[in-house]
């Protein structure tokens, strides 16, 4: 690199960027396609486990939604949003990742209020977390510099795929060796080859390039087998794009007017009647409230993003917000903001896609405009936040992408609350490789006819995972699914799709990535075997990544890659189905020991023909299978007088015992950390103990 890796406001200098000639070839281990949120985090996990990557990507600015697309507002669940309390740690410390965590408070540090660090320094309603695009920008720079320093790294940017080169495999599956792309500056076609590519992009398009089995729009049922699908698929029902627009709130008098685009008025996508620049809400008794824009509560305040007051609620001269509006409801109409509906963007010509985007825009414009004349004149658009002269995005706010079909599609049934009655988890997937939570699937459906509406429970989303088959594709190998195109559906990627659980999905799909890249394995085959499931699970969770919903073990608590580990395992998990905790000090039972020592040894189940001790009778004791399959196998001989006492609490010693009769061999290891005393035995250190007879046990 011939200088010094530098940034200025939020972009590299132009010497830091890698572009290929004409007809070049990039070799690399690592090829992550795309400018997505989850490109940047994919590509961020492998360079922090020491692979080389190349980013290719359609701009110049990394980070996709946070950046781009000019949302950094994030949209964060309830659980994220938790402080400390007396039976959980912070929510950015159990519900995302350290790196991310450490992503959000370096923002912090770069954009104060009033000169000190606040939690929030966007101050938004609707978001706890917000701050500009160019703060968010030069907090993702800054983390890969190093790695452009060292040459691990190398940005490419301006380039699309235009084709996929494969190659065959042992299995007869399609592999994945590479991928064309043309500079969309210059019209240069170059190559990249790599062991594993990651399909990032924000559509979906490496898919579409390459004739990769994929699914647009709203699925049909037999194809997902979600029961509240239609019997047909109807493609053309996809979510909204949106423009989002950056603008700040000027003294009296100094706004900037924002001209009306071409048809304002008179074109359907520019229909003046739509917008509102109010917010309506309803009061315990149903009466309608009205906010206006600049109130406490009303659209300037829902995603600002900069204060200039240290004022939480109150709007000052000088704040600025990013105008993101959906459909909301008043009195006598259902209105709207700049959400684009009348048309889609997969699945048809890029000519196509080019005319949506280009009306899209159009109506963020046309919007600011409706706002400046009707009531609120004072704004100005803030294009120096957007690398944009008119304050409007690169690119447009995506909200679904062309999806892979994978090993696992993640369906309504594994998220909906209505499927988990009387339970906080959706589906535990043991595969898992991440977590998210969004209080419900936000679908914002564009004005195609046939969507499909879930309502009460049935959009409700509980707290989720995401599990490692739906990274992989289904028939093609080399390649790793994610950003939005892995194996959801159309409806439940209206809640894997936020900011938290994008990056999320790219810390996962980066680890996939790097241990296919250092074992030579390919992706499906890591996916579908135990021991490397729970190697990458390892992996992740030793980068402080949390798999297992579990609200009182933070991702820097020494022993938080067992606890995850184990839970997403199955084998330890909560007390309860009605909270979250671990309870990691908690006292641990002889028949919860028995039950977990038969799934990490993988027993046979054995069941008598008459019961082993009078305290453990079948129907009548949850564990009676476990403490008889132990009993089977000369691991347990309970108490005397023909009893186990299984509700009695455990000692670290007599765990000791049970561990060094079925595997010695591990035994020193696994209670290297914990005594071995008459003390009660805590689940911490009972997960720590398992932990390493699982890792014995698969030959890890």
């Amino acid at each position: 690199m011939p200088g010094p890796v530098t940034q200025k406001n939020g972009v590299f200098a132009d010497h830091v960027f890698t572009r290929p000639a004409q007809g070049a070839t990039v070799t690399c281990s690592l090829l992550v396609v795309g400018g997505s949120t989850a490109a940047y985090s994919s590509t961020l996990m492998a360079l922090r486990l020491n692979l080389d990557v190349c980013l290719v990507q359609p701009l110049m600015v990394v980070g996709g939604q946070f950046t781009a697309q000019a949302l950094p507002a994030s949209d964060d669940g309830d659980l994220l949003k938790e402080k400390a309390g007396l039976y959980n740690v912070d929510g950015e410390r159990f519900a995302i990742s350290k790196a991310q965590r450490e992503f959000r408070e370096r923002q912090r540090e770069i954009q104060p209020v009033a000169g000190r660090k606040d939690f929030n320094p966007g101050g938004g309603w609707v978001s706890p977390f917000a701050t500009t695009p160019v703060v968010a920008s030069t907090a993702m720079n800054e983390a890969l510099a190093p790695y452009l320093t060292n040459g691990k790294l190398k940005l490419i940017p301006y380039s699309e795929p235009v084709e996929v080169l494969f190659g065959p495999t042992a299995s007869g599956r399609r592999r994945v060796k590479g991928v064309v792309f043309k500079n969309s500056q210059t019209g240069a076609t170059f190559t990249v080859n790599a062991q594993v590519t990651i399909e990032a992009t924000d559509l979906g398009d490496l898919l579409e390039v390459g004739g990769i089995e994929s699914r647009v729009g709203q699925e049909a049922r037999h194809e997902t087998g979600e029961a509240i699908l239609p019997e047909d698929a109807r493609p053309q029902c996809q979510q909204s794009i949106t423009f989002d627009v950056l603008v700040e709130h000027t003294l009296p008098g100094r706004g900037v007017p924002v001209s009306a685009p071409p048809g304002y008025g008179k074109d359907p996508w520019l229909n003046v009647h739509e917008f509102t620049g109010r917010f309506y809400t309803k009061d315990g008794g149903g009466n309608w409230q009205k906010w206006e824009f600049l109130s406490d509560f009303g659209i300037f305040r829902y995603r600002r993003v900069l204060r200039s007051q240290p004022y939480e609620k109150k709007v000052s001269p000088g704040d600025v917000s990013v105008i993101n509006w959906g459909t909301s409801q008043e009195p006598d109409r259902y209105c709207c903001g700049n959400d684009y509906r009348p048309g889609y963007l997969v699945g048809v010509s890029r000519e196509e896609r080019q005319m949506h985007i280009k009306r899209a825009r159009d109506r963020a414009q046309a919007y600011i405009h409706f706002l400046q004349t009707h009531g609120v004149p004072d704004l100005k658009l803030r294009g120096d936040l957007t690398w944009t002269q008119d304050g409007i995005a690169l690119e447009p706010y995506i909200r679904e992408a062309r999806r892979g079909v994978a090993l696992t599609t993640i369906r309504h049934e594994d998220v909906a609350e209505s499927f988990f009655p009387k339970q906080v988890r959706a589906r535990c997937f043991e595969d898992s490789v991440g977590i998210g939570q969004y209080h419900y699937m936000d679908l914002h459906g564009n004005d195609q006819r046939g969507h499909v509406s879930p309502r009460g429970k049935d959009v409700v989303a509980l707290p989720f995972s995401l599990p490692l088959g739906a990274l992989v594709p289904a028939n093609t190998d080399g390649l790793v699914l994610s950003a939005k195109s892995l194996g959801t559906t159309h409806i439940t990627n209206a809640a894997y799709r936020m900011h938290p659980m994008e990056w999320a999905i790219g810390e996962a799909s980066g680890c996939l990535a790097v241990v296919a890249a250092w074992l030579g394995v390919q992706p499906r085959d890591l996916a579908t075997q135990e021991a490397h499931v729970r190697r990458i699970q390892g992996y992740l969770a030793r980068n402080g990544v949390p798999i297992f919903w579990f609200d009182d073990v933070a991702h820097d608590d020494k022993d938080f890659e067992p606890i995850q580990v184990l839970g997403a395992a199955g084998i330890i998990r909560s007390e309860s189905v009605d909270d979250l905790h671990f309870k990691p000090s908690g006292n641990v039972s002889r028949a919860v020991v028995a039950t977990a020592l038969v799934k990490v040894l993988k027993l046979a189940k054995k069941t008598p023909a008459q019961p082993t001790f009078i305290d453990v009778q079948p129907g009548k004791h949850w564990a009676y299978e476990s403490i008889e399959t132990l009993y089977a196998h000369g691991l347990v001989s309970g108490i005397g007088e023909g009893r186990f006492g299984p509700d009695q609490a455990i000692t670290r010693e007599q765990l000791s015992f049970l561990v060094k009769r079925a595997l010695p061999e591990v035994y020193a290891k696994a209670f290297a950390r914990t005594p071995i005393d008459r003390h009660h035995l805590q689940r911490r250190e009972l997960s720590r103990v398992l932990y390493e007879v699982l890792k014995q046990k698969l030959g890890i």
